[in-house]
């Protein structure tokens, strides 16, 4: 049975059928999913939910997908790492890491999204898949798309990680990386897809393919025994991730499945922050920024959905924050050396700004807190100005390792065999 009822404008509430419209006609406002919630509260619930396969698909009625999804069944229900060390470190009584840093398979929370868009762009008559993307969203295009096996062709700033460019070539599709930044190609997207009627799927399919990220909502409520947690802290790139995930707390409680009332924060690189600088500020506009950053899977100076950050982050009663390069660096590096957890920029940018959040007491550190790790750092080892080297080389005798060891006060106290 499907749930979903159609399509409606998010600024002026035109509804359209659930088709292969994206943008308002009336006002050219974005479009989103609507869902008969009515049937889904009578069919579904929590112990029906728990009783499913542990990926994205446990939650298929609140997703726009009418029949059988052709991907992602692997993909979803991340670990919720209860944090102990990073937590003391901090001072914070109940930290937790939503990490999707091993997000099957390509290591990012895009490989909740592109499950989403390439099964209901298939079910739409799309033979084609494609994408704009700073590196991650075009791995998990071309990772999901070989599963599917269907053709793809993406579309990527050519100063993009060299790791993500090679993530998306072993999978085979045909990759195009454009001058300029994510702003530039994905403004050119736009007319290569109503030019060739191809499925982009973060720009005609990005009513459907923004409905994937709740499914990082849904799992935090139910991992934390469908509650929410009292603050939650998402990367902002083009501002999808936070109205969703927003969205799906919504929905919980509107079902009556979980219960608890969260405040979001918005999280972003101090070199490119156009969504943290409105709030700080309290625009209720975006002013777009030329990204200068080595977070780039978050540069994104022109977010799409960036007006939608600044309402649900301001409707939760939360805030924002940035962080440099350097603070950003410095965290990924907390990150791994106490919970052992290796995250790219996005990240380090995500716990960076907590961080600063606790510090100017915008956050209880007695209340529970959620950090969104959304990707893996062996993506982006570049990042890091001088590589990382072993502490010494010895040759493999006893006597030699001993007179290293021994005279290393720094590895004391270490346990040794009895």
């Amino acid at each position: 049975m499907s749930y979903l009822k159609g399509l409606e404008c998010k600024q002026c509430g035109t509804r359209y059928p659930a088709d292969r419209s994206f943008v308002c006609l009336e006002c050219f406002g974005p479009l989103e999913v609507r869902y008969d919630y009515s049937k889904i509260q009578s069919d579904l619930n929590p112990k029906i939910i728990s009783q499913r396969e542990e990926n994205l698909w446990r939650y298929r009625e609140l997703l726009p997908v009418t029949g059988e999804p052709i991907t992602g069944f692997h993909s979803g229900y991340t670990p919720l790492v209860r944090s102990r060390r990073l937590a003391e470190h901090l001072g914070v009584k109940e930290l937790y890491l939503k990490d999707d840093s091993v997000n099957h398979p390509s290591l990012s929370y895009k490989d909740r999204v592109v499950p989403v868009a390439l099964s209901r762009g298939a079910e739409l008559g799309y033979s084609v898949l494609s994408c704009a993307s700073t590196g991650n969203l075009a791995n998990a295009v071309a990772a999901h798309c070989a599963q599917a096996g269907f053709p793809c062709l993406l579309f990527i700033p050519q100063d993009i990680e060299a790791a993500k460019i090679s993530g998306s070539l072993i999978c085979k599709p045909k990759v195009v990386a454009m001058e300029g930044n994510y702003d530039d190609v994905n403004r050119l997207c736009a007319e290569i897809g109503d030019h060739y009627g191809w499925g982009f799927v973060n720009v005609n399919l990005r009513p459907y393919y923004t409905e994937g990220a709740k499914t990082m909502g849904y799992e935090i409520a139910e991992q934390l025994g469908w509650r929410l947690p009292d603050h939650l802290i998402l990367p902002t790139a083009g501002g999808t991730l936070l109205p969703k995930v927003a969205r799906a707390f919504h929905e919980l409680t509107e079902l009556g499945w979980a219960q608890g009332k969260c405040k979001i924060y918005s999280a972003q690189a101090e070199g490119c922050a156009p969504v943290v600088r409105a709030l700080l500020q309290g625009l209720d506009h975006i002013v777009p920024e030329k990204p200068r950053t080595l977070a780039k899977s978050i540069a994104i100076g022109n977010p799409a959905d960036g007006i939608y950050v600044l309402q649900e982050v301001r409707k939760s009663g939360g805030w924002g924050a940035t962080a440099s390069d350097g603070e950003i660096l410095e965290a990924i590096e907390l990150l791994a050396e106490t919970e052992g957890i290796f995250t790219e920029p996005a990240g380090g940018t995500t716990l960076a700004a907590t961080i600063k959040l606790l510090q100017e007491k915008r956050i209880n550190p007695e209340e529970s807190i959620v950090v969104a790790i959304t990707g893996n750092g062996y993506k982006t080892l570049d990042v890091f100005e001088s590589q990382f080297e072993v502490d010494v080389t010895l040759r493999p005798n006893l006597k030699v390792f001993r007179e290293w060891f021994e005279a290393q006060e720094r590895l004391a106290p270490v346990e040794t065999p009895a």
